[in-house]
């Protein structure tokens, strides 16, 4: 038997922007992740076993583009596999799907790391991360990478798209509380709104990105420092900036409103938007307090998370 696990992902900063060069800071959230248990079978072909997704099925009965069976396939395929074995793999996670946590790329990395050891075709970091990259691209059209970054290395990151992966030190830990709206985020169609944006308009966009990107350089220094209370101001100007690249919702509005209303130092949403999550910096002693109004103002989960 082999067992891999991968932890959930959250942007701090940066996120959509990240796609046209500017950089990115995200962190493993590892209150949730997807683990895989992989074992030989006396069943003959491969079947997967998701609970989660009401899913147990042999391999070759879905469809080549299903997000289980593209990643299996792949890996069978570039690690010249042959012929397959009698596989069971089981998958679990606690992490939403479409929330903005990297639930698809957290699945991907914790199944090819599963995959790559149980038949002795050992993969880097390196390796597993651009074998990920390629998985999101299928699904996610035009990716950061930051997600599958991330979630491989299991670090806090500072990312700029085609550029090495650099991590980053925390100088003092601090808090996150996590809310999530419940409505799905298809990152796709985000991604591909604000790219139909910057073509109709790219001096202006351009703009909106160099504004985030001098967030996320300040974001980093300030991370690095231990500068913790100037973090919230960041994190209320980069919200502003993704509203105007109409990503946001009012869910998520209310939320973020919510969270700064209970304390929060600053708050803004998550990742791709239209729904999904959004964070709040907090004072450790506020936590529960701040994820307590998230709830009361209809976030359907909470998370709080310390960065460190």
């Amino acid at each position: 038997m082999t067992i891999s696990s991968a932890p959930g992902k959250i942007i701090l900063f940066g996120e959509h922007a990240v796609v046209y060069g500017r950089p990115a800071l995200a962190v493993p959230v590892t209150q949730v992740h997807a683990d895989v248990e992989l074992s030989d079978s006396d069943r003959a072909g491969i079947w997967i076993d998701a609970p989660d997704v009401n899913l147990l099925a042999e391999l070759n009965t879905l469809p080549s583009d299903h997000p289980l069976a593209s990643v299996i396939h792949n890996f069978l395929f570039l690690a010249r596999v042959s012929p397959f074995p009698n596989l069971l793999i089981k998958i679990a996670s606690t992490i939403p799907v479409a929330s903005g946590l990297g639930s698809g790329a957290a699945v991907s990395v914790a199944l090819v790391r599963a995959l790559s050891a149980h038949l002795d075709k050992q993969m880097t970091d390196t390796e597993v991360n651009a074998f990920a990259y390629e998985i999101e691209k299928l699904h996610h059209g035009t990716p950061s990478g930051i997600d599958n970054t991330v979630i491989t290395y299991s670090k806090p990151v500072y990312f700029v798209r085609e550029q090495p992966m650099e991590t980053f030190r925390v100088g003092e830990p601090f808090t996150i509380v996590i809310g999530d709206t419940g409505i799905p985020a298809p990152t796709k169609e985000s991604v591909s709104d604000v790219r139909q944006l910057w073509m109709n308009d790219n001096a202006r966009w351009e703009a909106v990105f160099d504004g985030v990107a001098d967030v996320s350089f300040a974001a980093r220094r300030v991370i690095e420092e231990g500068w913790v209370d100037m973090l919230g101001t960041l994190m209320d100007e980069n919200h502003a900036l993704l509203q105007q690249m109409t990503v946001s919702s009012p869910e998520l509005d209310r939320l973020v409103e919510a969270a700064r209303s209970a304390g929060a130092l600053g708050a803004k949403m998550s990742g791709g938007g239209r729904g999904g999550n959004m964070i709040a910096l907090v004072d450790a002693e506020m936590a529960e307090t701040v994820a307590k109004s998230l709830k009361e103002a209809g976030a359907k989960n909470t998370i709080i998370t310390q960065v460190s």
